[in-house]
């Protein structure tokens, strides 16, 4: 599914952007010119969507060559250059915008990804990402997350079941709502893991009971409130801290003792990485 996504992304992308053609380009350079370009990078962070490129690059133009300098998941640094283009002068130029577009994105959610995980470095925690993607691009945004050092969270609605709080209210109760999830997955003879949210100890003591999860979040405990919940469940099933967490305070919650961390900011209101597709003259 991945891979198809992505195709139909690019495909999509240079509908958008072309229509019925480049018509700058096609009126100003010939169809039999060649030339160079090479990806400037023009801030520090980490590199990532250069596999992505390569694939925009060919898709549109097979006889594009492509010479990697820096792999995804580098740190770099401004004055770099990520990678050359040689190759037919109108293609190099319908696909800059869209691999800068795509690279900088990914590049500064891998640059942000970084950050937060160098935060947790000495601690059993993992930042894990969340749906708070923008539509259509979560499968290269979530891709940046993994190259900058996190764990990937569900991709969608598909691969976990996540029973947060409207779930559980319309389904009447935390018991309800994971014995159905247990009854449905042996139903239709999946095997997917479970994860239930919960707002306070009173439902936290409910899953324990109940039993039968993968996962527990805790939505919006304090560290402190998170910290006894470690001691409380003591092992017996993995625990995310989830809601509000800050760069400032995504370490003290990592000290607690919880297994993962769940960062919406990763995707959802990170800078894009500076950079540049510039031509080189001989």
């Amino acid at each position: 599914m991945k891979q198809e996504l992505i195709d139909e992304l690019i495909r999509l992308a240079f509908k958008e952007d072309i229509g019925d053609g480049d018509h700058t380009t096609l009126s100003t350079i010939p169809a039999t010119a060649q030339g160079k370009v090479q990806l400037l990078i023009k801030e520090d962070g980490v590199l990532a969507g250069v596999e992505i490129a390569e694939q925009i690059f060919h898709t549109f133009d097979p006889e594009l060559k492509i010479q990697v300098l820096i792999p995804d998941g580098t740190e770099v640094k401004y004055g770099d250059i990520a990678f050359t283009v040689t190759g037919k002068v109108q293609s190099l130029l319908q696909t800059e915008r869209l691999v800068l577009n795509v690279m900088q994105r990914m590049s500064g959610i891998a640059t942000t990804t970084r950050k937060y995980v160098k935060k947790l470095e000495g601690t059993k925690a993992r930042v894990l990402d969340t749906r708070k993607t923008t539509p259509g691009l979560r499968m290269l945004e979530k891709e940046a997350v993994k190259i900058g050092g996190g764990t990937n969270h569900r991709i969608g609605l598909f691969d976990m079941i996540l029973l947060k709080d409207n779930h559980v209210d319309f389904a009447g109760g935390i018991e309800n709502a994971i014995v159905r999830a247990k009854e449905y997955s042996w139903k239709k003879g999946k095997q997917l893991p479970i994860e239930i949210e919960v707002r306070n100890f009173d439902e936290l003591n409910q899953v324990l009971k109940v039993g039968g999860v993968n996962r527990i979040m805790l939505d919006n405990f304090s560290v402190e409130d998170t910290r006894q919940a470690v001691k409380i469940v003591n092992g017996s099933y993995e625990l995310e801290s989830s809601g509000g967490i800050t760069y400032d305070t995504i370490r003290d919650y990592a000290e607690t003792g919880v297994d993962y961390i769940s960062v919406g900011a990763l995707t959802h209101s990170v800078k894009s990485l500076d950079m540049s597709l510039k031509s080189v003259m001989n």
